[in-house]
């Protein structure tokens, strides 16, 4: 399948949208895709762009500068040595995947006027493929999670390991907001439980039933993409 046509992402968005309840927020995955193809997708109402490269996505904000309402969003995974561009460049970091990383940014937004929202990432199930902590290692950091003062840990976000059962994939997006709950309970200063950004092409309607706050799709919008 090749890249789809303006009026053909306008149609999907739309058909989407009516499918999903009032909570779940949006988000169009755009890595690879064209600053023409995410135009046609923010004439339909998208107000998200999801991204994983930080040089992609800086020339990406500079050609669409004039869509001043868009709020840029951190998927992909970063490294420590990039943590000041991204808080530089992006309104929401939903790859948060350890205690490092989280003190990294905690340190350097303390200097900005703005603070990031924050997703921590969880995998419920083992997967060598995704980074992000287990549910005993981020139940064991959350003390120190919590002095990160100068982040606006809002939520989770989890991506199941691929080629899962779709009721194994439910589980897990429904453990994680288990995880959240259980989280939400806890005597804590700053972190909060909010968002669940959970739920991509292929099983965004599994998330969206187990509490999703927040989907990510590209494929289903835009087609597949052009490069690997």
């Amino acid at each position: 399948m090749s890249a789809a046509a303006p009026e053909a992402i306008a149609q999907t968005i739309h058909q989407i949208r009516q499918t999903l309840p009032n909570r779940v927020r949006l988000m169009a995955v755009t890595k690879q895709v064209s600053p023409d193809a995410m135009r046609a997708a923010y004439a339909a109402g998208i107000r998200d762009f999801g991204e994983s490269r930080l040089q992609e996505a800086i020339a990406k904000q500079a050609e669409l500068q004039d869509l001043s309402d868009v709020t840029w969003h951190l998927i992909g995974h970063l490294q420590s040595n990039k943590a000041a561009k991204v808080l530089d460049h992006f309104h929401w970091i939903h790859s948060v995947d350890s205690l490092k990383l989280a003190q990294r940014l905690n340190q350097l937004a303390g200097d900005r006027p703005t603070h990031p929202r924050v997703c921590l990432q969880v995998k419920i199930l083992p997967d060598p493929n995704k980074f992000g902590w287990t549910v005993p290692e981020l139940l064991a950091d959350l003390p120190l999670l919590d002095d990160c003062q100068h982040l606006d840990i809002v939520g989770l976000m989890t991506i199941p390991p691929y080629g899962l059962d779709p009721d194994v994939t439910k589980s897990v997006f429904l453990q994680t907001r288990e995880l959240a709950e259980k989280i939400r309970h806890q005597t804590l200063k700053t972190i909060r439980m909010e968002e669940l950004s959970m739920g991509m092409s292929e099983d965004y309607p599994l998330a969206v039933e187990a509490g999703a706050t927040i989907i990510r799709l590209g494929r289903v919008l835009f087609g597949e993409r052009t490069e690997t």
